[in-house]
């Protein structure tokens, strides 16, 4: 595993092109978010997604997520009608991930297999938004929580003890959290909050 410290705030932009490099090239990557950390690959890559399975155990009904640089480029892979896009504008970035009907933009491996939904975040944090800057696509995403655990990973030094033989890099920056994302599922006629996490859940069904 490379490891590469960046600064939290103000990413260095060598390093941001070298994480890109890596991820564009199939590989797995550790990463921070606003909410905790992450394993993330390119979305059209099939094997880096296989070994991201394997790394958390998931199964097929897993409903991963498309980490996306703006409200814009969600857009384009969900189905939102006029109230669901306002009332994703009113909550973008944050540390919210939403369930939506997915477009034909989301390939089929990454979709629900019955539902046909994927998840959906725009995320605060500055290191994910140079990612995404650079890469000019979304990410495939799920938090770093291994099986068996009760929360995700929070300090870079135990993840590289931990994951040091099946992750490609590991993006340093610092502490992360350990709560995720608030998951909300707007894909009914009314906002369903499946998972409680950070950000106030309170906002969303109100």
């Amino acid at each position: 595993m490379k490891h590469i410290r960046v600064h939290a705030e103000n990413p260095q932009l060598r390093l941001i092109h070298q994480a890109v490099e890596v991820i564009r090239k199939g590989g797995v990557v550790i990463y921070p978010t606003d909410s905790c950390y992450a394993l993330g690959c390119e979305i059209g890559n099939k094997s880096a997604l296989d070994r991201i399975r394997r790394i958390r155990a998931l199964d097929d009904n897993h409903n991963f997520t498309l980490i996306c640089r703006d409200l814009s480029e969600l857009a384009s892979y969900a189905r939102v009608d006029n109230a669901v896009f306002r009332r994703l504008k009113s909550l973008t970035p944050s540390p919210y991930t939403f369930i939506l009907e997915a477009s034909r933009e989301v390939p089929r491996r990454l979709q629900h297999p019955k539902r046909k939904s994927i998840g959906l975040r725009v995320p605060k944090h500055p290191i994910v938004q140079a990612l995404l800057k650079e890469m000019d696509a979304p990410m495939m995403s799920v938090t770093l929580t291994l099986p068996g655990a009760d929360e995700p990973l929070a300090d870079p030094e135990e993840m590289r003890e931990q994951l040091g033989k099946q992750v490609d890099l590991l993006i340093d920056g610092g502490w992360g959290g350990y709560e995720p994302s608030t998951v909300i599922d707007l894909t009914g006629e009314v906002p369903v909050v499946v998972r409680r996490g950070m950000g106030d859940p309170a906002v969303v069904e109100g």
